[in-house]
């Protein structure tokens, strides 16, 4: 790790020990959103893939707006189509040395009073931290075994450590059974 990644941590845990918990109740947290936010990651394969998963995220928080966060410096319009999303991409003036969100944009961002926010990212980002740590009234959904606590207040746990696609597969299924929504092209699981 660099000097801009240790100068990164340290600003990140500043923002962490400030956070207050705020308590929910989950499912009827998930139920209703209006304005969801999907963190998308950095790499390219991670992004075709989450792609394949647009339409699942779609049926599974109707009628919320959606919109998609790109990491900074990433064009994704020529991976990621328009129709039905907001494409959010950060520009240089709107980012610190350190890669972090400025202030000014994280204002911006919550003016659009996101009420959900899913991480989809499957590596660390600080970008991404930032930003899940700017919405403490949010339903903030991650991967399990990623950041935890206080990034996220419904984290989802994945046998799958590796494979991407059964990740991603694996944890919308769950928010599904979650939210006792059937979306299509993913297999609905048992109830208990």
């Amino acid at each position: 790790m660099g000097l801009k990644g240790i100068v990164g941590s340290y600003q990140v845990s500043r923002i962490r020990r400030k956070m207050a918990l705020v308590p929910m109740s989950f499912p009827s947290a998930l139920l209703h959103p209006r304005h969801v936010l999907v963190c998308l990651p950095g790499g390219l394969r991670e992004l075709t893939l989450v792609k394949q998963f647009l339409p699942a995220i779609t049926q599974l928080f109707k009628p919320a707006d959606i919109t998609l966060l790109s990491m900074p410096g990433m064009r994704l319009s020529d991976i990621y189509p328009r129709k039905g999303f907001q494409i959010l991409t950060p520009t240089a003036d709107q980012v610190t040395w350190l890669g972090l969100p400025k202030r000014n944009y994280l204002e911006h961002l919550r003016s659009y009073k996101f009420d959900t926010v899913l991480d989809m990212n499957l590596e660390m980002s600080l970008f991404t931290s930032t930003i899940l740590l700017s919405f403490p009234d949010a339903t903030r959904i991650g991967r399990g075994n990623h950041l935890g606590v206080p990034f996220y207040n419904l984290e989802i746990k994945t046998r799958y450590l590796r494979d991407e696609r059964n990740i991603y597969r694996s944890l919308l299924e769950t928010l599904s059974s979650i939210m006792n929504r059937s979306v299509d092209g993913l297999t609905p699981r048992a109830t208990r």
